[in-house]
């Protein structure tokens, strides 16, 4: 039975994305019955008064019939930034790869499902 759960959030892509102070996780997860759907999930490390930290995280479930439609909806408002809120902006300078990483971030960076 427990290994049931196990299978149907299993894992089967990742994609992490670093952005600023915020990681972002794309995960592509099955069901028993072989179906997928996405898990975005931002996460961010925030800092107790003792100096310990944790992740305070953010989840999105997207579902294969809600793809097309997500996606047109994040491209469209993408472009209205772009092309009719900031015209003059230079957006290709953000298409660099982040050089900076830190280590310590990364080796601790782990969160629960």
């Amino acid at each position: 039975m427990e290994e049931n759960k196990e299978q149907e959030k299993a894992e089967i892509y990742s994609k992490r994305v670093r952005a600023g102070k915020r990681t972002y996780f794309f995960d592509v997860k099955s069901t028993r019955s072989n179906d997928y759907y996405l898990t975005i999930t931002e996460s961010k490390r925030r800092f107790k008064d003792d100096g310990t930290y944790f992740y305070e995280k953010h989840k999105i479930f997207l579902y294969k019939e809600d793809f097309n439609k997500f996606l047109n909806a994040l491209h469209e408002t993408v472009n209205h930034v772009k092309d009719d809120l900031m015209p003059d902006f230079d957006f290709s300078q953000f298409d660099e790869a982040d050089e900076y990483v830190e280590r310590e971030y990364e080796d601790e960076m782990k969160w629960d499902i």
